[in-house]
């Protein structure tokens, strides 16, 4: 029986202000963030703004481990709250209390801290452990490679769980030091700029630092016997790039490719603004995957990018989305155009500038060679589901998209577009929707029809859509049967650029960028 009292109000609110928050107030946070296609990922309750990981690995046995700190703020009043990793903790403590915590799942630690956490305060956790990440499956694969002389990590959408414990989602970026011990003889490569390195007693310590928001898929670190090249750009900027010692009859395109990387990204800034990161740079670990992927301020290239020579088109692609992905990262995983539409149109338009086919023929040469009973156009970019995010027409369509508007708008707002965007949405997230907002705000014009014919329609659109709104296609023959179109005549970089479709190629469950 429930004895229901009753009292003034202004009473009421006194005693309620009186009264500390008692256990029940305080409530777990959420397994997930919320994500469409991958409800786990992620958690909720709490916002991280520091990993500062601390790690030794050992290249013969693959044994990694490490004291990740973790600097958070909570967001409700916490009982308990997940991270996400895959190896084996042996201790964890929030603001320097043991804490209680439990392996969930092939990838949930929940951690229950000594007192509840409440809402809106600062918050340390630390977590001792260790594992070999090879050895560690989530959902039947490993996003962690193994070379012959170290292991690499660099996947998408999920490679931090395999190597540090985080809030694994791009909405919830922070800022990274990486601190890494390896065998002497060996190199730790990671994000950002090299800001110490020293040796003791048979190992080598190497302290990289990454000072802007980076969403966890984005951090990467790779182990192994590299050959490291170093410069500076006209602005300042640190320039690394690494490339394993073993890469075979790869390694010189490998290094004609990256070489040009400050060149690439110098180019980029006029089309995309001031470049948004500390410093620049690639690696090429010795990997047998054919992926390659935007692994913020220093690019992951598998040795097979480069099989058939040099090409710079996948550097550009790479390089393309530290502005489009890294800087400005997806809300949701749905929302993948915003990265890879934009990052395959740089391929187009560094097409446009070597001459080697310009934007609108490249775009005429992918409308022409689909035919509308292609599955190619069944697949929506603009929201292609969980196992079609890295489909090409991800790429190909999301690009058509681009010079559809680039048509519809004129080139004096189209590229305006294209160097605000960044700026408006930098070190954030943003959705396709915010896109073709900021889109109709900078032209002036409505453009929703446009998009929803390119980018949600599991059509192909019409030849007379496509003549003007997108691909040009001769008013004359607009109402001509598909077949009848003539072939437009292949430019010059189709083969580079297609090439680099093997960047989708990572495996059932894995995929890269």
């Amino acid at each position: 029986m429930h004895r229901r009292i009753i009292v003034p109000s202004a009473l009421a609110a006194s005693l309620l202000l009186a009264i500390p928050a008692s256990a029940a107030d305080f409530t777990p946070g959420a397994p997930g963030i919320g994500d469409s296609y991958y409800p786990t990922s992620g958690n909720g309750g709490y916002d991280v703004s520091h990993y500062d990981l601390r790690l030794k690995y050992q290249p013969a046995t693959d044994l990694l481990e490490g004291t990740a700190t973790i600097v958070a703020t909570t967001k409700q009043n916490l009982s308990r709250f997940n991270l996400d990793l895959g190896l084996k903790v042996s201790e964890v403590r929030v603001n320097g209390r043991l804490a209680k915590f439990t392996a969930s799942g092939d990838h949930e630690l929940e951690v229950t801290p000594a007192t509840p956490l409440e809402k809106n305060k600062a918050i340390s956790v630390v977590v001792r452990y260790a594992g070999k990440p090879s050895e560690v499956k989530v959902g039947g694969w490993t996003a962690w490679a193994r070379t012959p002389d170290g292991g690499v990590a660099a996947q998408e959408p999920d490679s931090a769980v395999w190597w540090f414990p985080s809030n694994d989602h791009p909405l919830d970026k922070a800022t990274f030091d990486v601190s890494v011990s390896v065998p002497d003889g060996h190199q730790a490569i990671s994000n950002g700029v090299l800001q110490s390195q020293s040796s003791r007693l048979g190992w080598t310590r190497f302290n990289w630092r990454s000072n802007k928001p980076q969403a966890t898929y984005l951090a990467t670190l790779a182990v192994g016997k590299f050959d490291i090249t170093t410069d500076r750009t006209a602005n300042g900027l640190p320039v690394l790039n690494a490339y394993s010692k073993d890469l075979g009859d790869n390694a010189g395109a490998a290094r004609a490719s990256i070489e040009r990387t400050t060149e690439v990204a110098e180019w980029l800034e006029s089309v995309f603004g001031p470049y948004p990161f500390n410093s620049l740079g690639g690696y090429v670990p010795n990997v047998t995957s054919g992926f390659a992927l935007e692994t913020q301020t220093r690019p992951f290239y598998s040795p097979r990018q480069f099989a058939n020579g040099a090409n710079v088109s996948v550097v550009v692609h790479e390089l393309a989305h530290q502005w489009y992905g890294d800087s400005v990262s997806v809300q949701d995983w749905k929302d993948i155009w915003v990265n890879e539409g934009f990052a395959r149109y740089s391929q187009w338009l560094w097409s446009e500038k070597e001459g080697e086919g310009t934007a609108q023929e490249l775009a005429d040469y992918v409308y022409a060679t689909r035919t509308a009973e292609d599955p190619f156009w069944t697949v929506k970019p603009g929201d292609p589901g969980a196992e079609n995010q890295f489909h090409v027409a991800v790429y190909d369509r999301g690009a058509l998209a681009l010079q559809a508007l680039r048509n519809e708008i004129g080139d004096e707002d189209f590229f305006a577009i294209l160097k605000g965007w960044p700026q408006e949405f930098a070190y954030g997230n943003a959705r396709v929707a915010d896109f073709v907002r900021y889109a109709e705000r900078v032209s002036g014009k409505p453009l929703a029809g446009l998009f929803d014919t390119w980018l949600y329609q599991p059509s192909k659109p019409s030849a007379s859509t496509a003549a003007t709104a997108g691909p040009s296609a001769p008013a004359a023959r607009s109402a001509a049967p598909e077949t009848a179109q003539p072939k437009p005549v292949q430019p010059k970089s189709w083969k580079k650029i297609a090439e680099t479709n093997t960047i989708h190629e990572t495996g059932e469950h894995g995929h890269a960028h």
